[in-house]
C-alpha cells in the first residue's frame, strides 16, 4: 500500500524556504523574528522551552485575502489545496524595481495551475532592500486568464516595496489567487514540480510563514 506513495529519499525535491533567524529580512516597520529561550540544558533546566514573537509575513510566507482586502478572509479559511500540486517554476530574471508583465515570461501559457517566479531581485533573505522586482497587474490578470490557482514569487512581495495602493495584490483578489511570497528560489531548474506549501490555521491572521519545497515530477 505503502509502495505507491511519495518518497522524498528518492526523488530530487528542493526546499524553497529561507532559515528563520533573528537576521533575516522584514520590511521596515515590522516586526521581526525574536526567539526567546525560556528552559534550557544549558542552564540546568530538565528541557528546553522557547517562545517567539515575529510578523506573520515572514520568510518563505502566504499572504490571506484579508491582508489585502476589507473583505478578504483570514489565512485560515483559504482552501489548502491551492498550496499543493502541480506547479510550474519559470525564471524572469529583471533588472531592480521592473514590473513583470506577459512579455518577461515570452507570453507563453502557463503549463501548470500554479506559478512560481524566479526574479533574482532579492538574492540574500537576510539583507533588506526595497528595490526588488514585482507583478504587474496585467501579468495578474493574464495569470487569471489562464485559471492560474497561485502565483509565488522570490521577492518579499508581488508589489513594489513603496506601492501603498498594491495594485496587483488588488488585481490577485479579483480574480482569488493563492500568494507566496519570500521564496528561495535560487539553482532551482525551470520545469514542473509538485508543490508543497502549506499554511497554518492562524485563526483572523492576515498571513502564515510556511514551508515550501518543490519536489521534481
Amino acid at each position: 500500500m505503502l509502495a505507491g506513495m511519495l518518497d522524498l529519499t528518492r526523488q530530487r525535491w528542493h526546499d524553497i524556504t529561507p532559515p528563520i533567524t533573528s537576521e533575516i529580512a522584514v520590511f521596515p516597520g515590522d516586526t521581526p523574528f525574536r526567539r526567546e529561550v525560556l528552559l534550557a540544558f544549558a542552564q540546568g533546566d530538565h528541557l528546553e522551552l522557547s517562545s517567539v514573537r515575529t510578523t506573520v509575513h515572514l520568510g518563505a510566507h502566504a499572504d490571506a485575502p484579508s491582508h489585502y482586502h476589507p473583505d478578504g478572509a483570514p489565512i485560515e479559511k483559504r482552501d489548502l489545496s491551492r498550496y499543493l500540486g502541480l506547479c510550474e517554476v519559470r525564471s524572469a530574471l529583471v533588472p531592480p524595481r521592473t514590473r513583470l508583465t506577459p512579455a518577461h515570461l515570452g507570453h507563453a501559457p502557463v503549463r501548470a495551475p500554479r506559478l512560481l517566479i524566479r526574479t533574482g531581485t532579492f538574492p540574500q533573505p537576510n539583507a533588506w532592500t526595497s528595490d526588488f522586482a514585482a507583478l504587474s497587474p496585467e501579468l495578474v490578470d493574464w495569470l487569471g486568464g489562464q485559471g492560474v490557482l497561485l502565483v509565488g514569487i522570490d521577492t518579499p512581495s508581488v508589489d513594489l516595496a513603496d506601492d501603498a495602493v498594491l495594485l496587483s495584490h488588488a488585481a490577485i483578489y479579483r480574480h482569488d489567487l493563492a500568494i507566496l511570497e519570500g521564496l528561495v528560489l535560487d539553482g532551482v531548474p525551470d520545469g514542473l514540480y509538485l508543490l508543497v506549501a502549506l499554511p497554518l490555521p492562524l485563526v483572523g491572521a492576515d498571513a502564515s510563514p510556511v514551508r515550501a519545497i518543490l519536489v521534481a515530477m
